[in-house]
């Protein structure tokens, strides 16, 4: 088992889980706040490989996001944060705890506006670039198709407008990148995300466990507002069908017995229009109060 050891007591150090962290990029900002978010503090000094976490058995090892995979499959890590498509293209033998909703994208074929290419398997003998090439190599096989793949650890995107290739294989996003260098997908290979892999060892699995439920909180709280309302009692029933909540609401009377108040979760993107519906039988009083952690 390959092993990385942060400085300090060596002995003390193997019983301390160590996560995997993306040391920079958009990535590593996300993977810090969801650790924070959950309620884990730390202090990384001078962009340093090792941080030690306040309170709870856990080494933070910040690394290169696309070794993330391989060194959790080798051991050097139980855990680490990573991108789906790094997982699939490392072909990293870990187990996938949770994932994030977050870092969604896709990995598609591109290729010419023009091009009178309609189906991944007429690219047998071009020129891809990609920085995905075991899992580009491993699609077009399942499409009887070889190609000469040109691997790129960067952007991928002008390579066909510099004469490199005749197509690309890249995550997509929003598409304005393809469209703004006159690229169109062909077909997609998969759908990828941020997520959190463990090693097969399961070592430290209390420590794992407890991290999981944390950050499982921090996503499920994301995705919630805790809605609050006053409604008239008689339009009660109608409320509740309107927000039933994750397994239901909290009633509570008020003063006026003929009222009653509303806590309810509502999924975040469901809530303007839960709103007004409940506006419209008559309910007052509606507030939206945003959730940064949760147990369900």
């Amino acid at each position: 088992m390959t092993t990385l050891a942060p400085p300090g007591n060596q002995t003390d150090s193997n019983s301390f889980l160590r996560l995997g962290v993306p040391s920079k990029g958009r990535l590593s900002e996300l993977a810090t706040g969801l650790l924070n978010q959950a309620g884990l503090s730390f202090r990384r000094q001078n962009r340093g490989l090792f941080a030690r976490v306040s309170g709870l058995p856990i080494d933070l090892i910040f690394l290169r996001t696309d070794d993330i995979p391989t060194l959790c499959a080798e051991g050097a890590i139980d855990m680490g944060i990573t991108g789906s498509d790094l997982v699939e293209e490392a072909g990293a033998d870990v187990e996938q705890r949770m994932a994030f909703g977050v870092g969604r994208c896709r990995l598609a074929f591109c290729v010419p506006d023009d091009a009178d290419i309609t189906d991944a398997s007429q690219l047998d003998g071009k020129r891809i670039a990609t920085s995905f090439p075991h899992v580009t190599e491993q699609y077009l096989a399942k499409k009887n198709a070889k190609a000469h793949l040109v691997s790129l650890s960067g952007s991928v995107e002008a390579m066909i407008r510099l004469g490199v290739a005749d197509a690309i294989v890249d995550l997509v996003e929003t598409g304005s990148t393809l469209a703004a260098n006159r690229l169109r997908i062909l077909e997609e290979i998969g759908h990828y995300e941020t997520v959190l892999v463990q090693n097969d060892s399961h070592r430290c699995q209390d420590v794992a466990d407890r991290l999981v439920s944390r950050l499982e909180g921090v996503v499920l709280a994301r995705d919630y507002s805790l809605v609050e309302y006053n409604v008239p009692r008689a339009k009660l029933s109608e409320a509740e069908k309107i927000t039933p909540g994750y397994n239901s609401p909290t009633i509570n009377s008020l003063e006026d017995q003929q009222w009653c108040a509303v806590q309810v979760m509502v999924r975040r993107k469901e809530v303007v229009e839960v709103m007004e519906k409940l506006k419209d039988i008559g309910a007052s009083g509606i507030f939206e109060m945003t959730l940064n952690n949760c147990r369900l």
